[in-house]
């Protein structure tokens, strides 16, 4: 299911490249290319929708909603997937993703003032580590330097935000009135923000545009199964094979290969970040046998 997620993940990235500036231009599709904030609407919209349809079948009851924390989450998630959007359109796709990886560093980093966590050498290792690797991708300071990296970087630490406050939510709600919130709030900020920057979509981009919503929806979906059939320690690690879909549909879409300094990048970034995972793991295996 961790797998299936990462493919459909992977796939949301390669159709917002497409709808972009660089992917319209490779693909010929017809129309202007669409503006980052106009993919996201999409996004969420289409999710939201799909969402609808599926409660007029099975029609859940809701309770207990944070609504206080769910607007914040919201408001989080939406500006970090439009920034991975814009991202995702502007650079090589393998690049875009590999630094959106540094979100579970960012996660730790956030959750000491948040959260009140105390983090160990370990984790400040595994995290100067995948720092080092998205210092390789983006090179600042070099020719090599993208604008659109900050960018890249900005969806990275907007997500980590995003999983802090997950994490406050999925102690207290159920996962599918997690999502319907999520989304419904989500279709409502992008919603208001596509007014500033729309333009109309030509019935193909329209097509690419609900079929990203529908994919990100089902990628979710994927996503909190896994998380519930398994311990995350276990599932979590099968989570960075979104990094071979997204190199292998952008070599097989757009003929693109990431530079063999981004790939030790995108490697430091994996192994640090898979580095905190296991020592998070063996102390959950402390904490639990001390009070066996």
């Amino acid at each position: 299911m961790m797998v299936c997620s990462c493919a459909l993940i992977a796939a949301t990235s390669l159709m917002a490249k497409a709808l972009g500036p660089l992917g319209s231009v490779a693909l010929g599709i017809e129309g202007a290319p669409l503006h980052p904030l106009q993919v996201s609407a999409g996004r969420f919209g289409f999710s939201f929708l799909t969402l609808l349809l599926i409660m007029t079948v099975w029609r859940p009851r809701f309770h207990g909603i944070q609504w206080g924390t769910h607007a914040a989450r919201s408001a989080v998630g939406w500006a970090g997937v439009s920034c991975m959007f814009a991202a995702a359109a502007h650079m090589n796709l393998a690049d875009a993703m590999a630094i959106s990886f540094l979100s579970p560093i960012f996660k730790m980093m956030l959750a000491i003032p948040f959260l009140g966590e105390k983090v160990g050498r370990w984790r400040w290792a595994a995290a100067a580590i995948a720092l080092a690797g998205g210092m390789l991708i983006v090179r600042p300071g070099t020719d090599a330097f993208q604008i659109v990296a900050l960018v890249a970087l900005s969806a990275a630490l907007l997500m980590g935000a995003e999983a802090i406050l997950i994490k406050r939510l999925t102690s207290r709600e159920a996962p599918f009135q997690i999502l319907v919130v999520n989304n419904g709030i989500g279709a409502a900020i992008a919603l208001t923000a596509v007014l500033f920057v729309w333009q109309p979509p030509v019935p193909v981009q329209w097509g690419v545009m609900a079929t990203i919503g529908v994919t990100m929806l089902c990628a979710q979906m994927f996503f909190l199964q896994a998380m519930r059939r398994a311990e995350a320690s276990y599932v979590i690690p099968f989570y960075y094979a979104t990094l071979i879909f997204a190199t292998f549909y952008d070599f097989v879409v757009f003929g693109d290969l990431p530079a063999w300094i981004s790939v030790a990048g995108a490697g430091l970034i994996v192994g640090g970040a898979l580095l905190q995972v296991w020592r998070e793991k063996l102390a959950r295996e402390r904490k639990a046998a001390t009070k066996a």
